[in-house]
């Protein structure tokens, strides 16, 4: 049921939040894709073998569109696992599917404030609440909780009170089954495919992103580690606004990357700007082994000063965190690594021992995926190498980020060599830090930087290596 609040947009004014209630929304939609299935399957027996592919793909972009649109109804855990399938989805699932569930990623409607209040009423005291005035209208809405702007009566501090939906933590176990089961019932997963992995991957990050203890937790980490630099906000968690489902912050200003202040600034700037997220990154990874996974771009925002030393990266939203074995990012440094250096022995060393290749694998597929890690580097090669392609970088060396087609090619690579046949789910490490990895490329390109940034990847390789020996 839905409504419409001061802003315009329509607010949901009730969730289905008992585990019966919500199996039965979504099973009595995996059965009405089950009964369309068949008479799609049916249909299919006359159409020619054009116009059959053309109805493939407008069937399942039907299909996905209607489990994204439920999804975004129920809200909750079951909602955040399509976002998550759309990750791991471009491995098993159509294209046309992954293309529609990743919407579900977007901004999406807000909850009612009489749904929400009880359960700050709960978790804080009304004698807590009474020192706080808060907009009823939410900042921002996501699947598993929204923001809403406060101010403290006692001094004047803005904050930002972030407030779980009722419910949604209970139901994330019957959801995971519930879905798992729908997506058998749609029959988008291809026959045979064990799908277990992924759900309990997906299960444990959702129990992981409604642990508001664990989220201030990694607030206060990420606070500690960029004390002192500049380039960066972290918010400052309230503790006495905080609970098991409220999480208070320090509203910290800022702008989204799109902003039209953002956009207009300098190549300077918003170089100086994408150098700054790069690094973060790379020190996040293999640095500290402790990255936040969500690219979202309401997660990265900007403040901008009135000279460059003043720009700053807002950085907001810690639920995603993941945490990376000292193993693991050696491994991997050896892929990027040997990539750098065309050195494909290494390269897939490195891939080989966290499982994302294995030797069993026919030439044609290895040399395939050493290719496509040479090509995602690209922006990392030496400009004055013969072979950097010069028409992604400017009359210096440095890389074009806005105007190269990396994503295109490097898709384009794992499609002709047929890479899919042998390369199906891989180790949830990665598909979590390539989430984030995709998420650096976009907002450099958003940023349209222009960076040599080689020395910086090479830096943080170093220490990488340097950390993996001692142990620390």
């Amino acid at each position: 049921m839905a409504s419409r609040d001061d802003s315009g947009k329509d607010s949901i004014t009730s969730l289905k939040t008992g585990s019966i209630e919500r199996s039965i929304a979504l099973t009595r939609l995996g059965v009405g894709a089950g009964a369309k299935l068949v008479a799609h399957s049916l249909a299919n027996i006359f159409r020619g073998e054009i116009s059959r592919d053309t109805a493939n793909r407008d069937f399942y972009e039907r299909q996905a569109q209607i489990l994204a649109d439920e999804l975004g109804k129920l809200k909750g855990s079951v909602m955040k696992a399509g976002q998550m399938l759309s990750l791991y989805g471009q491995y098993f699932l159509p294209e046309e599917a992954v293309t529609v569930l990743s919407q579900l990623q977007d901004d999406t409607p807000p909850v009612a404030w009489n749904v929400v209040a009880p359960v700050l009423e709960r978790s804080l005291g009304r004698a807590r609440l009474r020192e706080l005035d808060i907009d009823t209208r939410p900042m921002a809405a996501a699947s598993l909780g929204q923001v809403h702007r406060a101010r403290r009566k006692t001094d004047g501090l803005e904050l930002c009170v972030k407030i779980q939906y009722p419910g949604v933590a209970d139901a994330i176990e019957s959801d995971i089954r519930t879905l798992s089961r729908l997506l058998l019932m749609t029959r988008l997963t291809p026959k045979g495919l064990d799908l277990t992995p992924v759900f309990n991957e997906v299960r444990e990050m959702l129990f992981r992103e409604v642990d508001y203890a664990a989220e201030a937790h990694f607030t206060r980490s990420f606070a500690h580690r960029l004390q002192g630099d500049p380039r960066y906000v972290v918010p400052q968690v309230i503790d006495e606004f905080s609970a098991a489902q409220v999480l208070t912050t320090s509203f910290e200003p800022n702008s989204h990357v799109r902003d039209p202040r953002v956009q207009g600034l300098s190549q300077a700037r918003r170089n100086r700007l994408g150098f700054a997220f790069l690094d973060l990154f790379f020190n996040e990874f293999f640095r500290w082994g402790m990255v936040q996974s969500d690219p979202h771009f309401g997660n990265y925002r900007f403040r901008i000063g009135e000279t460059a030393e003043e720009d700053r990266i807002v950085l907001l939203d810690f639920g995603a965190t993941r945490i990376f074995g000292r193993g693991f990012i050696e491994n991997y440094s050896d892929i990027v690594e040997g990539a750098l250096r065309r050195d494909r022995e290494q390269t897939l060393r490195g891939a080989t021992a966290i499982g994302l290749m294995n030797a069993s694998m026919p030439k044609p597929a290895l040399d395939a995926f050493a290719a496509m890690c040479e090509a995602i580097v690209e922006p990392f090669e030496a400009a004055d190498d013969p072979r950097a392609d010069r028409k992604s970088r400017n009359a210096d060396g440095a890389y074009r980020w806005g105007d190269s087609d990396l994503p295109m090619r490097t898709g384009k690579i794992a499609a002709t060599n047929a890479l899919s046949v042998h390369f199906r789910v891989p180790p949830r490490e990665i598909v979590f830090l390539h989430r984030r990895l995709a998420g650096v490329f976009i907002m450099l390109a958003t940023l349209r930087c222009e960076l040599d940034a080689r020395e910086l990847l090479l830096a943080a390789l170093h220490d990488a290596h340097a950390l993996a020996s001692t142990g620390a």
